[in-house]
């Protein structure tokens, strides 16, 4: 093995392989025998296309050329499309309308009408068994206030344009579920200040011959119960997740009996933060048995759940993480990723009790190239234990020299309400093949370990999260595995956020990269999306009231506490996180005098999806690293401009 600097090693994962060739996999579905999914396309400008397997292995793009099945429904989106019979229904990025491709058309065809800015937006496709239409979360932005989200039915033969209302009179609704007959609806529904994973109620209707909903009845949900992914098992049985006893379970619902009955009753998380719709992680496969997927300890795992009797049988699998799982016809689909290998299209049946792989579109690494994740416990502040994933420096051809240690990538997820995992990252291993050592925290707020550790971040957000990071580093550097002097904090979003408080209310990290992150939070509750636009009353207190808190704890506000070099990338049409956000902490950065570098990106939203963009950002935060920790790099990337760079030599 070569002996080299920690940083300089020349690794087998360039920015190009780290994103996989560009396509990633979501949203599998099963139709009949096909299986339907849908593939991101970085180098197509971050086009998603929808893909189908036939029986016979043969794979069709179902949408090529211009179309994107994407919705912008919550800015987030997700249940971009559905497939029933070989119909598919999809909601096209570029204009907002949902479109119907039937089963041997070569174009789509139109169901809503075409208005500018995507006035209009749709998504949570259900096919009505019983009628030719299909419902769907509608978003309408011609109001001067705003937006309206409303349930509604959008004739298959595109007679009735934008959609007949269904159900409404909440801030937020869906997604819908429809009983096999068509005979009952289910759905979803929460008011600000609340998001999905505090307090939802979860309806359901009978449908009069017309499918007009009769008499809407709440059955579950209300204060601190978050109810989520409402699913038929037949036209008595509804099932759903709550967490009204702490924990993210599956429960029964019967219509007749007016009886509900917690299944497969344990300590584990059988849902995902509804951030996007789609994000599901059980399927009925058919009237007895649910296909469901659960997390302890962030490690997720698969098994069958009796809907009669309410056990669970685990079903053998090397997957470690496993979502947006769907089917039907006795098999469900899912994807599912492991620290070995990267994430997959996957079927399970249930009469052979089999897995196989549906589709990957990654090679791993050589094994000796990786570094597998060591899930850690450390303590933190209150006398709590907060929760990480360690990944060691791993090259087969390269080792540190003796005595030096690695430096320290700290990370932090995006959310704040969501989880890391310990699925294979190939960016992450493009840092971990290069020398560096990383961490990826669960810091107080995540998800995946019961509702009172999500709530941690409860009026303390720049708070919890800056301490659970900080404490991760500091339990290595105890530990012996890392670098004091070369730690640095990164992220995206809410995590960026978390990047530039700890950097400017902490003084311990010496570096610091945000992606799209937020620097001035009174702006994020004035300016931001209509799902997040209360979001941060949970985390902060309601604005304006709590505007004292938002200012002490905006890291532009205190930008004169900053010692240590920054740098920002941002996309340009991000309406999530607006760009002025990273404009401002740029300039005062650079008028402080410390090292600083912008990146921006033209067409791009909030995360980035163009492959050229991507790979920029990835290898430009190498580069700012090398310049600041002082290593070679062994091969040319293109470099960054950063301001005040004369100061990395001072």
């Amino acid at each position: 093995m070569t002996i080299a600097p920690y940083g300089s090693w020349k690794s087998p994962i360039d920015a190009a392989t780290s994103i996989a060739g560009g396509v990633g996999l979501a949203s599998p579905l099963i139709d009949g025998a096909d299986i339907y999914w849908l593939e991101s396309r970085p180098a197509e400008k971050g086009r998603i296309t929808i893909m189908r397997l036939s029986p016979d292995g043969t794979e069709t793009e179902l949408t090529p050329g211009v179309w994107s099945a994407r919705t912008r429904v919550h800015e987030y989106g997700g249940g971009a499309y559905a497939v029933s019979g070989g119909t598919v229904v999809f909601s096209n990025d570029a204009d907002g309308r949902v479109y119907k491709l039937e089963a041997g058309a070569s174009e789509p065809v139109p169901l809503t009408p075409d208005l500018p800015d995507r006035q209009l937006r749709y998504a949570a496709f259900a096919f009505d068994p019983a009628r030719p239409r299909v419902l769907a979360v509608r978003e309408d932005h011609r109001g001067a206030g705003e937006a309206v989200n409303t349930l509604v039915a959008i004739a298959l033969d595109g007679s009735n344009d934008e959609g007949t209302h269904i159900a409404g009179g909440h801030d937020f609704i869906g997604p819908v579920a429809i009983a096999p007959s068509g005979g009952r609806i289910a759905w979803i529904a929460w008011d600000h200040p609340n998001m999905p994973w505090d307090d939802t109620w979860l309806y359901i209707a009978d449908l009069d011959d017309a499918g007009v909903p009769i008499t809407p009845r709440i059955v579950a949900g209300g204060p601190r119960e978050s109810v989520v992914l409402p699913s038929w098992a037949d036209d008595d049985t509804l099932i759903f997740v709550s967490d009204r006893t702490e924990f993210w379970n599956l429960y029964r619902f019967r219509v007749s009996e007016a009886a509900t009955v917690r299944l497969a009753a344990e300590d584990a998380e059988y849902a995902y933060p509804q951030w996007r719709f789609g994000m599901t992680a059980y399927a009925i496969v058919d009237s007895r048995t649910i296909v469901a997927a659960s997390t302890r300890l962030a490690s997720w795992s698969l098994q069958r759940v009796d809907i009669e009797i309410g056990s669970a049988t685990p079903i053998a699998s090397d997957y470690t993480v496993i979502g947006a799982v769907s089917g039907g016809n006795g098999a469900a689909v899912f994807l599912g990723g492991s620290p070995a290998a990267p994430t997959e299209i996957a079927r399970y049946d249930v009469a052979t009790n089999t897995i196989e792989v549906v589709k990957t579109t990654k090679d791993a690494p050589d094994a000796a190239d990786l570094s597998r994740p060591e899930p850690i416990e450390f303590p933190t502040e209150g006398g709590l234990i907060a929760h990480a994933f360690y990944y060691a420096p791993a090259n087969r051809d390269f080792r540190g020299p003796e005595g030096e240690r690695p430096p320290l990538v700290v990370l932090s997820h995006g959310g704040p309400t969501g989880s890391t995992d310990n699925a294979l990252d190939m960016a992450l291993q493009y840092w971990t093949s290069r020398g560096f050592a990383v961490v990826d925290v669960n810091y107080g707020g995540s998800t995946g370990y019961g509702r009172a550790y999500r709530e941690r971040l409860r009026d303390n957000w720049g708070i919890v999260d800056i301490d659970d990071c900080v404490n991760a580093a500091k339990y290595l550097i105890e530990r012996g595995d890392v670098d004091p002097d070369r730690v640095m904090i990164r992220g995206w979003s809410a995590s960026g956020y978390t990047t530039l408080a700890a950097l400017t209310f902490r003084e311990f990290f010496k570096a610091g990269a945000s992606h799209f992150g937020i620097s001035e939070l009174g702006i994020m509750a004035t300016e931001t999306h209509k799902f997040e636009s209360r979001y941060l009353d949970g985390l902060l207190g309601p604005y304006p009231e709590a505007k004292a808190i938002y200012d002490a704890r905006s890291p532009i506000n205190f930008v004169d506490n900053l010692a240590c070099p920054l740098i920002l990338f941002q996309g340009l049409e991000d309406k999530v996180v607006p760009p002025n956000q990273a404009e401002m902490m740029y300039e005062a950065v650079k008028a402080k005098g410390f090292p600083v570098a912008y990146v921006a990106f033209e067409g791009e939203q909030h995360g980035f999806r163009q492959k050229e963009n991507i790979i920029r950002a990835i290898d430009g935060e190498l580069y700012f690293l090398s310049r600041v920790f002082g290593f070679e790099l062994p091969e040319a990337v293109e470099p960054v401009e950063i301001a005040n760079e004369d100061a990395l030599n001072r």
